[in-house]
């Protein structure tokens, strides 16, 4: 498991070096697969579908694997992915690190990196009460590296009171891409608690001009789900419109947790039952958590 400490994250600087560094730690930490041991770059396979010609089976992958991949050419359709990143005020907890931010800007540039190996198309999207950032979803190295600078941006910046629009944001996406495309959305999802459906009419605007919805649902599980909190005075802070409450933990945490499991539980419900992909990510677990599910997700849409 790939972990990094979210408050060193401004310290080490160039998101393209991190970013790399982490998808190259991920692929020779995949058990069995046809890259571990080999120089190549992992775009230039794909596993072998029955029925299809086995001209360009790779045959010294199957004997290290017992698997069957097939050697990827350039004519073969490549994949358009769109990243949604949240940039609203609640992004920024836990304070000490910004903790949600900046472990969804660095997974985000992970994913980057890993679809320009895979010479796929990208682009970033980046959003709090409105779209503030949307690049054009290119494959070139050009493009890219102004992907990482938008990205070194976003962890750099100050924090402000912006709330969250995720329903606004998807809705106009989807009005923008006409494309088949994979949208894949970072964000701890604090909007519309009470009324979920206006979340969900919008992720099928997504499904319904046929696009594949990947929702990374960013939290901090310690304190966030499990209110793991000493029992000693607090003060609450909303990052979103700065009410501020001053209460000892015991008192709310029952309700609170009950509350946060009924909405994550609904979440994940409407969901499945509008076939987006739903992970729940806790910024203390590492990268793996986002590579994996991302390239299961992507070999769905082959």
């Amino acid at each position: 498991m790939q972990k990094l400490d979210l408050s060193k994250i401004r310290e080490y600087g160039n998101l393209d070096f991190l970013s790399k560094q982490l998808v190259e730690g991920f692929i020779t930490g995949l058990h069995k697969s046809p890259f571990h041991g080999f120089s190549v770059e992992f775009a230039e396979h794909r596993l072998y579908n029955s029925g299809e010609s086995t001209r360009h089976i790779d045959w010294k992958v199957f004997g290290k694997t017992d698997k069957l991949f097939v050697k990827r050419f350039e004519e073969e359709t490549n994949l358009r992915c769109h990243l949604l990143l949240d940039v609203s005020s609640s992004m920024y907890y836990p304070i000490k690190n910004n903790g949600k931010l900046s472990f969804s800007t660095l997974a985000a540039g992970t994913l980057a990196n890993m679809l320009q190996r895979q010479r796929d198309a990208v682009s970033l999207v980046t959003f709090s009460d409105k779209i503030e950032t949307h690049t054009e979803c290119k494959s070139t190295t050009t493009h890219i590296m102004k992907i990482y600078h938008e990205l070194e941006k976003v962890l750099n910046r100050k924090q402000t009171l912006q709330k969250t629009s995720v329903v606004e944001t998807l809705h106009e996406i989807a009005d923008k891409i006409h494309t088949r495309s994979l949208v894949v959305i970072f964000s701890d999802m604090f909007e519309n608690m009470d009324d979920m459906e206006k979340i969900f009419s919008a992720m099928q605007h997504l499904k319904h001009n046929k696009h594949e919805v990947l929702l990374f649902h960013v939290t901090d599980k310690k304190t966030e789900l499990d209110f793991d909190f000493d029992e000693r005075p607090y003060e609450f802070i909303d990052l979103e419109s700065g009410e501020k409450v001053k209460i000892q933990p015991s008192q709310v945490k029952e309700k609170y947790i009950a509350v946060l499991e009924d909405f994550h539980h609904e979440l994940k419900i409407k969901c499945g039952q509008y076939k987006i992909d739903y992970i729940e990510v806790d910024i203390e677990q590492g990268f793996d958590q986002i590579l994996s599910s991302f390239l299961a997700k992507r070999a769905k849409m082959r």
